[in-house]
């Protein structure tokens, strides 16, 4: 590699940072045996982790940092992270040696995997209490069929197996998207340990768009594997011309088939469900419609 380089700088555990690449990735369908094995990269805790930097890097002992800049790399197995400038804090480990507990990226940042990039402007990883956040002007994840988008902040809870998105997110694959306030993306261990993602749930002007139909609530709860989404508060589903309202309403994205009631199953909310349904006019006899 060019530039200058700082091999196998401490041996942090650095555990589940590629896992923000898979935050809400494929959340129109099962995480790919691709993305899981780039996960699995990072959770290898034995792992080194080594820094390279065009302009060289700084070691501050007595604040116990190195500083990385200028096209400043850090790689981890099959994990690239890139930023102009990486700052590593580290801290005495229990046994001999030390261990980073935090790492900052300013500028450019890119985190790339073999099938998943995320790009922010600056972050911070929090290694002790595993919690990665990206902030910037073009937060986006782009991944082989999924493009995650979001205004605030993107962000990866390792402990608690969860994905964020906020600030006018948005969840595109193909001609299908989700877009609200937040997006929360909640994954479970799968095949061979990697994290497959389960559910959305998506938080404040709840909007699911496809090219038949427009529905939109205060809440919403995406099911991967069914490919079934569900609505609840103040719900509309506006199809054409027509349009559906209701507290509560299930999308099916497979299959195309919608259902709006008046309260959740079970529920003993009351009130009615309302639907303004116009037809098509026939062509006059002068061709008007």
């Amino acid at each position: 590699m060019s530039g200058r380089s700082l091999p196998h700088l401490l041996r942090p555990r650095w555990s589940s940072l590629g896992a923000a690449v898979l935050a809400a990735v494929l959340w129109f369908g099962s995480a790919a045996p691709g993305a899981a094995q780039a996960l699995q990269g990072l959770q290898s805790g034995d792992s080194p982790l080594e820094i390279n930097a065009d302009d060289g890097i700084e070691w501050r002992r007595d604040q116990q940092v190195y500083i990385a800049r200028g096209n400043a790399l850090a790689v981890r197995g099959n994990i690239s992270v890139y930023a102009d400038e990486m700052t590593a804090h580290y801290r005495q480990a229990k046994e001999n040696g030390t261990e980073v507990d935090k790492i900052d990226v300013v500028g450019n940042v890119r985190i790339v995997s073999p099938t998943e990039t995320v790009y922010g402007d600056r972050g911070a990883y929090d290694v002790i209490n595993g919690v990665l956040v990206l902030v910037g002007e073009d937060l986006r994840l782009i991944g082989e069929n999924d493009t995650i988008t979001a205004r605030d902040s993107l962000e990866y809870w390792e402990k608690k197996q969860m994905a964020v998105a906020r600030g006018n997110a948005e969840a595109v694959r193909e001609d299908k998207r989700i877009k609200a306030d937040v997006l929360t993306a909640y994954f479970e261990p799968g095949a061979d340990d990697s994290l497959e993602l389960k559910r959305i749930e998506a938080f404040g002007n709840v909007r699911i768009i496809t090219p038949q139909e427009y529905a939109q609530g205060d809440h919403g709860m995406y099911y991967v594997a069914r490919e079934l989404a569900t609505l609840d508060g103040a719900v509309k589903i506006t199809r054409e011309d027509n349009q559906l309202n209701g507290e509560y309403a299930e999308v099916n994205l497979k299959t195309g088939i919608s259902r709006i009631l008046a309260g959740p199953p079970g529920s003993t909310k009351g009130g009615k469900v309302r639907g303004l349904l116009v037809p098509k006019r026939k062509p006059g006899p002068g061709g008007d419609s």
